[in-house]
């Protein structure tokens, strides 16, 4: 586990350290160091600009050079990182974020790192503690043989910044939550069936202060949850329903969060090309990315209520599975037809809104990887938000857009709703028109809102699994995706 403190900028050459990361930025010049840096090039006798053009270093984002110091400074290894143009005002926190990241997943294997790029401000260190914490994790539990490289062990900020160590242990928190999100994420679902994470959640929720309440499967049933019950029933491992709650004595706000938690989607008897399953462990992303932000959420202790439900099932095909043409009566009393198997995460969800609805929340927040349409829209990193309010889904798109995750506004065309019809129940799960998938899942949802509630839908497919190569402080395998920006919405509306 990667700890990570805050030191003074002013000893960053005399710091002990195993390596000492510095930016660089691209200039009509020649590259340059970034402002904070001066004493470094005193120390090294003024060739630090000498340096950068012998190691063909332009400043360029995602750039990195590791040159030896040869006792100029204590650290032997200077680390250097391209930042890009030099900002006129502010530096970025997401561009700040990558550049730590990048140089610490480069510096793997490396003890103590000091990060001494541009901090001068509490969100600028938080930023660069937040890159560096999430660029040092790994995923190697089931390695044996092979390449199994320690991540960094130790980590510290630079920077003299008021405020400085608040932001730097509100980073360590996050980076804590996305880590646990990252290896629910990679975990194989031989390992991680629905009861199964429905005990991590019970136990890690619990001893953060929540209150927990797990359905089983007779429960399920008898409750009335059609939907988690059909996608879950073709499955040995039955399906569960988590509901989280943190509550604050001076809140004022109450937010609930519905995750889809597939813990291995096969399709159903709809089922998936092999070459689009191998991946799909990560079908419960939206549940973990919840479970990751309410243990957050209670250890910053912030002053807003968040009720937290995990929809978890199995979809696999057996004699027991739901069939296409099946009908079945949703918690909210409405029933839908099932016209494709692999369209059973919009399923899961409506039991779990319209469940969330009975709390009587200020809002509903949804976080699924719902469909491919989504990556067809956005690609692999930009997740798709929908709301029934406007000014919801650009709160939350802005919101995204400052924990440095990428998302977009997406409509909700009125004129998709007639493609639903059923003609023997109220609603069918899939419109048999190919293109607008992600919108027409959305219409969906959106019909078992309960009247009056604020709500909003992110459908993250792409960005909760990285199938390339790491970049920037993302890994390959599970990203921990929107969980930020779900602690930043509780922090919004905390006040």
């Amino acid at each position: 586990m990667t700890t990570v403190r805050l030191n003074p900028i002013d000893n960053a050459v005399s710091f002990d350290t195993d390596a000492l990361v510095v930016g660089i930025h691209t200039g009509p010049d020649g590259p340059h160091p970034a402002p904070g840096t001066e004493g470094l090039d005193e120390a090294l006798g003024g060739r630090l600009a000498a340096t950068l053009g012998s190691v063909g270093m332009k400043g360029k984002p995602g750039e990195i050079s590791k040159v030896p110091t040869f006792g100029a400074l204590t650290s032997p290894l200077l680390v250097l990182v391209g930042l890009g143009d030099a900002p006129e005002g502010d530096y970025d926190a997401e561009v700040l974020r990558r550049a730590a990241g990048i140089a610490i997943r480069a510096l793997a294997g490396t003890g103590r790192v000091a990060l001494a790029l541009p901090a001068v401000s509490a969100e600028q260190a938080g930023a660069v503690a937040m890159g560096g914490l999430l660029g040092a994790y790994s995923f190697v539990k089931y390695r044996t043989t092979g390449e199994r490289v320690a991540p960094v062990t130790e980590l510290t900020v630079l920077s003299d910044a008021e405020g400085a160590q608040a932001a730097v242990e509100r980073a360590a928190t996050l980076a804590g939550s996305v880590s646990l999100v990252r290896d629910l994420v990679n975990t194989p679902p031989s390992d991680l069936w629905p009861a199964r994470f429905a005990e991590i959640a019970e136990q890690m929720g619990s001893e953060a202060g929540l209150s927990v309440e797990v359905l089983d499967e007779k429960e399920l049933e008898e409750g009335g949850y059609g939907g988690i019950v059909a996608v879950g029933q073709g499955s040995a491992r039955p399906p569960r329903l988590v509901r989280l709650a943190y509550s604050h004595p001076e809140a004022s706000k109450t937010i609930a969060l519905v995750g889809k938690g597939i813990t291995f989607d096969s399709g159903g008897l709809s089922l998936k090309p092999s070459a689009a399953m191998d991946w799909m462990k990560s079908d419960m992303g939206g549940a973990g990315s919840i479970l990751g932000a309410l243990l957050a959420i209670a250890k910053l202790e912030l002053k807003v209520n968040v009720i937290g439900y995990l929809c978890l099932a199995e979809n696999m095909p057996s004699g027991t599975a739901q069939r296409p043409s099946d009908v079945f009566t949703s918690f909210s009393g409405k029933t839908v037809e099932v016209l494709d198997t692999d369209a059973e995460g919009r399923l899961v969800l409506i039991d779990g809104i319209a469940r969330a609805g009975q709390d009587n929340p200020d809002l509903i927040v949804d976080i699924a990887t719902l469909t491919g349409a989504q990556i067809v829209a956005l690609g692999w990193r930009t997740a798709g938000v929908m709301a029934n309010d406007d000014d919801l889904r650009e709160e939350i798109v802005e919101i995204a857009g400052e924990q440095g995750e990428a998302a977009w506004a997406m409509p909700l065309p009125d004129e998709l709703r007639k493609g639903l019809d059923s003609p023997v129940a109220d609603i069918a799960n899939l419109h048999p028109e190919r293109f607008g998938g992600m919108l027409t899942a959305g219409v969906f949802l959106r019909e078992f809102v309960p009247d009056g509630v604020r709500w909003a839908h992110i459908d993250m497919a792409g960005p909760a699994f990285n199938k390339g190569e790491a970049h920037g402080y993302t890994p390959r395998g599970g990203t921990g995706a929107i969980t930020r920006t779900l602690v930043g919405l509780a922090e919004r509306y905390a006040g």
